[in-house]
């Protein structure tokens, strides 16, 4: 295998808190390893474009606090045309780079698998999503930012829900995943969540009513993931005036305001370790594998094992919320 002697970095799909941290930890791990650092703006969409700039140790400064992007992120519809990856891969020719590093979810790490299989680049993924919902590791980029956020709201909430009497549906991001919801309502002291993980299994909205949720409580405050498979908080809130009438419904749409912010602690470290480690892996021969975390200590996960394997929800955690919630 040829050399790495230029790492390239982008970042793509939705922004997380902490993806500054691991942009800082990539290019100051490179330099120290002697070698040269690109940064690829607007994701994939900037490698199809050309939109690329040499990063040195001080393009990285003051930026670890930062919510969001410096190399910004977009949706590209041509990467995903072959025409548009052979137009990615003569940019990274033209420009010198020798692997790719991306910092996203499974949709980003599904584009760096398909680009390395065609051409034989090494790529290395970091998972950034508040998402928490990549396998192979046990939390993602984000994921702590997004929950303390989530926490801050409730708590605010809860304090209006409490002198109305009311009940509040409370609808947080995740898809495809319920980590946000289920951990969120655990955190704050919330009585129920309703994710997408067990939307099949039974009508959760129904459970919940029927098991008398509200017997000790004069309010009450529920996490509802985003997903169609929970239809979300204002479909749920529909349902409860139809179908409960006695119960005086709200809804608060958390929406962006989870993706923003300055990264916690935790999301800070987290970036920086996996960062340095992407770039051992790189001079170590690996490819095509995510650089996860697994008690504590860094794992390699190949693409094909972090993008289609679900990543279970605890039972555990579900019995938690219950029993604590009655």
């Amino acid at each position: 295998m040829k050399t790495i002697q230029c790492v390239g970095i982008l970042t793509s799909g939705g922004d997380a808190p902490g993806m500054n941290a691991a942009i800082r930890a990539l290019t100051r791990a490179a330099v120290y390893k002697g070698l040269k650092v690109k940064g690829i703006y607007r994701g994939y969409k900037g490698l199809v474009t050309g939109e690329i700039k040499e990063f040195k140790s001080e393009d990285v400064s003051n930026v670890i606090q930062l919510g969001g992007t410096i190399l910004k992120t977009a949706r590209c519809a041509e990467f995903k045309t072959e025409e548009g990856r052979k137009c990615a891969y003569d940019n990274l020719q033209k420009e010198g780079i020798d692997a790719l590093i991306v910092i996203g979810g499974d949709g980003s790490l599904s584009g760096a698998r398909i680009f390395a299989q065609e051409y034989n680049v090494p790529c290395i993924g970091l998972p950034g999503t508040i998402d928490n919902d990549l396998f192979g590791t046990d939390t993602t980029i984000g994921y702590d930012t997004a929950l303390n956020t989530i926490l801050d709201a409730v708590d605010k909430i809860r304090d209006t829900a409490s002198s109305h009497e009311r009940l509040f549906f409370v609808e947080v991001m995740g898809r495809d995943a319920g980590f946000l919801a289920l951990n969120g309502a655990i955190a704050a002291g919330a009585e129920a969540a309703i994710i997408p993980e067990f939307s099949t299994k039974d009508d959760q909205l129904e459970s919940l009513i029927s098991r008398g949720f509200r017997k000790s409580k004069t309010s009450s405050i529920v996490l509802v993931a985003e997903s169609e498979l929970t239809g979300g908080a204002m479909h749920l809130a529909e349902r409860v005036k139809n179908e409960y009438p006695q119960y005086d419904v709200r809804v608060t749409i958390l929406g962006h305001l989870q993706r923003g912010g300055s990264p916690t602690a935790n999301d800070r470290i987290l970036a920086s370790r996996l960062g340095v480690a992407a770039i051992d892996a790189l001079i170590e021969g690996y490819h095509n594998v995510m650089i996860g975390i697994e008690n504590d200590e860094i794992v390699y996960v190949p693409f094909r094992k972090a993008i289609k394997n679900d990543k279970p929800i605890k039972e555990e955690l579900v019995q938690v919320l219950a029993e604590l919630s009655i």
